[in-house]
């Protein structure tokens, strides 16, 4: 049976501004585009009782819903109550994108005291609202609510791992590369050069309180967890106090040292400690863990690849992305982590190993608490839409449904920071042997 609609014309940030905060969005098929290109939303189940009554939601305020109805011309003439599947909008305009904005119903007893209250008018009817935008990220998919149709969804996150060349500053990259080689040069001097850092007699500190490898190696991912955790839990609080690039240097100058030393201390020791099995003249297994570590490598978090915001260049920012790696797993970092930890600990077998796997695997878990805690704060609603579509588990939301993947995902991979991703990996693979001697050469 055929649905009364109407239609209006709302700008996109006016649309986003005042969306109800538990808004699912699907499409319905393109129709027939005869000009300018324009987005259509409809949204279903929406009553409309009168210019003074106008909820959009139990979420929404009576004011703003007003404002965003009839604040945009309309016809309130009556549209006919039966006929054809689809209801004819009043204000047809032509449009290449069709994307359906899904109003949850109301319950039952809602509508039924609303019915009952004399105080309403009685000229009641229920509508499709049909409004427009002009752009939007947006993907296909099958609607569960329409048989025929398949709808696109408004992302709520940022499309992750996407680089513009044409977007690109020579100037910026210029900087960064002088960033970098000064970051370097400090690192060293300060840090990592035994003769003027301070590296080895961290190491020497934190090796002092246990004779075991064991404990060692897991003080140091410890002391690493705490800062690292610590000062991204104080991140708003902290570019508030002293701006976002300054709280990125403290951020970073506090992180990098602690990781450098835990790394060098795990190369030169991660054979010290009690061997429990030998399994590396097993036929088949190098090749194993090496494609488990490249593997690994394609779940770095897509705010590493934005080089600019790390190194402060650009002003950083706390991302919320929901495409990529993020379809498969919300927490991609945790994931790879995972995987590194246990190829290599099946490779080499040791008990140092093992400590470092587990206190790795245990940062990561605690950061997937801790990742989703602040993203809720800081994204609120956008960020409870984004975890609802997908999930911590690789591909467990894709399994239930709840993810549906585009006709062309591999396209989401090819891009010039996995591209990069792949270079890098492969040159730290043949670059082991001088890693391992860089290593062996500080004594730490």
């Amino acid at each position: 049976m055929g649905v009364p609609t109407a239609e209006v014309l709302i700008p996109k940030h006016f649309l986003l501004s005042v969306a109800p905060p538990k808004t699912i969005l699907k499409s319905t098929e393109n129709p027939k585009s005869t000009g300018e290109s324009a987005t259509p939303f409809r949204c279903s189940s929406l009553w409309v009782f009168s210019p003074i009554y106008f909820p959009l939601s139990l979420h929404h305020s009576v004011a703003m819903a007003t404002t965003l109805v009839f604040s945009n011309p309309y016809s309130p003439l009556p549209h006919r109550p039966f006929g054809n599947k689809r209801s004819t909008h009043l204000l047809r305009r032509p449009a290449s994108t069709l994307k359906t904005l899904l109003i949850p119903s109301f319950k039952e007893s809602f509508h039924s005291s609303l019915f009952a209250s004399n105080s309403l008018p009685l000229f009641t009817r229920r509508f499709q609202l049909a409004v427009r935008i002009s752009t939007g990220d947006t993907e296909t998919k099958k609607s569960s609510d329409d048989d025929d149709e398949s709808s696109p969804v408004l992302l709520m996150g940022e499309d992750s791992a996407s680089f513009d060349l044409a977007q690109q500053k020579i100037s910026s990259w210029i900087y960064f590369s002088l960033i970098l080689g000064v970051v370097l040069f400090v690192l060293d001097f300060v840090w990592i050069d035994n003769s003027t850092g301070l590296g080895k007699a961290f190491v020497d500190a934190v090796s002092g309180l246990s004779g075991s490898h064991e404990v060692v190696m897991l003080t140091l991912i410890l002391i690493f967890a705490i800062v690292h955790s610590g000062l991204a839990s104080l991140r708003d609080g902290g570019e508030k106090l002293i701006g976002e690039r300054a709280f990125r240097v403290l951020f970073a100058g506090t992180s990098l040292p602690l990781a450098v030393s835990t790394i060098v201390y795990f190369i030169n020791h991660r054979y010290d400690g009690q061997q429990l099995w030998q399994l590396q003249s097993v036929p088949g297994l190098h090749q194993f863990v090496w494609l488990s570590s490249f593997i690994s490598f394609f779940f770095l978090y897509p705010s590493t690849f934005n080089l600019l915001e790390v190194a402060a260049v650009e002003k950083p920012k706390m991302h919320l992305w929901e495409t990529g790696i993020m379809r498969i797993t919300r927490h991609p970092q945790m994931v790879g982590q995972v995987v590194w930890c246990l190829a290599h600990t099946l490779w080499i077998g040791n008990s140092v190993v093992v400590a470092a796997s587990v206190g790795l695997i245990g940062h990561h878990l605690f950061g997937v608490w801790n990742g989703d805690r602040r993203l809720a704060i800081r994204y609120g609603e956008a960020f409870e839409s984004v975890k609802r579509r997908t999930s911590v588990i690789p591909f467990a939301a894709i399994l239930e449904g709840r993810q549906k993947l585009p006709k062309e995902y591999y396209k989401e991979f090819i891009r010039v920071p996995y591209l990069t991703i792949t270079a890098l990996t492969l040159g730290a693979y043949f670059a082991h042997p001088l890693m391992q001697a860089a290593s062996f050469g500080l004594h730490w």
